[in-house]
């Protein structure tokens, strides 16, 4: 970048120069890994010690939360995102970009959040839960500073600058987890869990805002009458809005039918096994943060390039969740969530397509968004929503919890297709190029599966036995993908070397 002092085009401090795909998919990786983590132990620990009954009540607080996660939105975060990709390279342009949305943010992400505190006693009532008033009311707060964390995520995707949002993440999950944790040991229940969450995000909403004032280099102070980008923003963010609610209520429908239908303890039977099940989708969300914005109409035009060979990638290493859903089932909830959640077993299994989908699917929401096609998503979130909510309600009853997991598969299957077909349209994907990728590890998924059922596949493996099993299994899926040819020694060594951290070079002050 040039020095500004010496009359260089570039402006702003370092911090706003992109990082590479490689480098943003890794801090972005271990963004998701460190909020997964301290996520994971927060879950388990609160499963175990508030029982399926309390824990349904905290489950069911955060699906109706999760509600308002949308219209406490509007389609901001990421339609903002979109504009200050295509403006990457001008300081001046993205920080009114950013100022507008911070305008925006705050007067509809207040909003939301006072009517989810006016709504708490009513909807406590219908479902007839007592216990859901409080957890919804503090959620009210949780639920604004989660919303803007959200924007600075999208923020600091847009400027490719992953590894500063890395601090964000940090700070937010061990203030949630430990303070979560502390809270509830007390005696609190579902209650104290949600006031831990409060505290963390309210803390991360201003510690976020912060670091992207740092990180533009310019003032992003909100400005009255803003800087003519609010129209726009909200214009391009009204489909998001369809989109992103219909994906959300998508994400929490089955937890409020069969909370209405079933009941509050099938609630958190099948939260359980959902959350596990649907880790791959976490491990796809960094993968869209380094390659999506790459997709978006600039000055260099979509790189259709990087899509095609990230799509690769994912679907090589996808499979490796299938054999441990499908054969493992019974020990992974047992280790995971302990003896009283065993019926969520059957409902892993069952989710098994879904996994396999998980990680394709955020990268290429993302790439339809960063292509400016929110519009074409609308019909294809609608009726991935409306499969679900169908298959839900015909057959919730009939098959009691597993229902809700064949409705996520199906869904998921339409989702994920049609938004293949999209890109295809959009940028030329060659789609035909993810059919050997997809044979080779669903054949290597077989052979690990093999692998595993050598070991056994009673609720009480010990969990050494899993381990060496897993690591084992691994290893053959892996080595099939080698022995196939759908990955080569050189492709091995050629992201070894990117993983590598480069050689630091002197840097002038100023």
């Amino acid at each position: 970048m040039d020095n500004p002092e010496r009359g260089g085009a570039a402006v702003g401090p370092p911090d706003q120069a992109a990082d590479s795909i490689v480098r943003n998919a890794i801090f972005a990786g271990a963004s998701k890994f460190a909020g997964a983590a301290f996520t994971a132990v927060l879950t388990i620990f609160l499963v175990r010690y508030l029982g399926p009954e309390e824990y349904g009540v905290f489950a069911l607080a955060m699906g109706i939360g999760g509600l308002m996660t949308v219209p406490a939105d509007l389609g901001i975060s990421v339609s903002a995102a979109r504009f200050i990709a295509e403006r990457r390279g001008d300081p001046d342009a993205m920080a009114t970009v950013v100022a507008d949305a911070i305008r925006l943010k705050i007067f509809v992400t207040g909003a939301a959040s006072l009517a989810l505190l006016a709504l708490a006693g009513p909807v406590a009532n219908a479902y007839d839960t007592p216990d859901l008033l409080w957890p919804l009311r503090i959620l009210a707060i949780a639920g604004f500073g989660q919303s803007v964390m959200i924007m600075w995520a999208t923020i600091f995707e847009a400027l490719g600058r992953i590894s500063v949002y890395l601090r964000v993440v940090l700070a937010e999950s061990a203030l949630e987890a430990t303070g979560s944790i502390v809270i509830v040991l007390l005696g609190t229940g579902a209650t104290g869990a949600m006031i831990g969450r409060a505290a963390a995000y309210s803390f991360a909403a201003g510690f976020g805002l912060v670091l992207v004032a740092r990180t533009v280099g310019r003032s992003i102070r909100p400005r009255r009458g803003g800087h003519g980008h609010a129209r726009r923003i909200l214009g391009y963010g009204s489909a998001l809005v369809i989109v992103d609610g219909a994906f959300m209520i998508f994400g929490y429908i089955d937890v409020l039918l069969i909370g209405a239908i079933l009941s509050v303890a099938a609630v958190g039977l099948f939260e359980a096994a959902y959350r596990l099940a649907g880790l791959l989708y976490f491990i796809g969300l960094p993968i869209r943060s380094a390659v999506a914005p790459r997709l978006a109409r600039g000055g260099e035009g979509p790189d259709r390039e990087a899509l095609e060979r990230t799509l690769r990638y994912v679907v090589l290493a996808q499979g490796v969740i299938l054999a441990p859903l499908i054969v493992w089932a019974e020990p992974l909830t047992r280790i995971a969530f302990g003896s009283d959640y065993l019926a969520s077993a059957e409902v892993l299994r069952a989710l098994a397509p879904f996994a396999l989908l998980a990680a394709i699917s955020p990268l290429l929401a993302g790439a339809a968004n960063y292509l400016g096609a929110a519009r074409r998503r609308v019909p294809i979130a609608l009726v991935t929503l409306a499969v679900n909510a169908a298959i839900d309600v015909a057959l919730l009853k009939p098959l009691g919890i597993v229902a809700a997991a064949i409705g996520t598969d199906v869904a998921y299957v339409i989702y994920v297709g049609a938004h293949l077909h999209l890109c295809r349209d959009l940028v030329g994907l060659r789609l035909r190029r993810l059919v050997p990728p997809l044979a080779g590890s669903l054949s290597a998924a077989v052979v690990m599966g093999l692998v595993l059922l050598a070991f056994g596949t009673g609720a009480d493996l010990a969990i050494p036995l899993v381990v060496i099993g897993g690591v084992l299994g691994t290893v053959a899926y892996g080595a099939v993908l080698l022995a196939t040819g759908q990955v080569t020694r050189e492709e091995l060594t050629a992201v070894w070397r990117r993983l590598r951290p480069a050689p630091r070079r002197g840097r002038k002050p100023g």
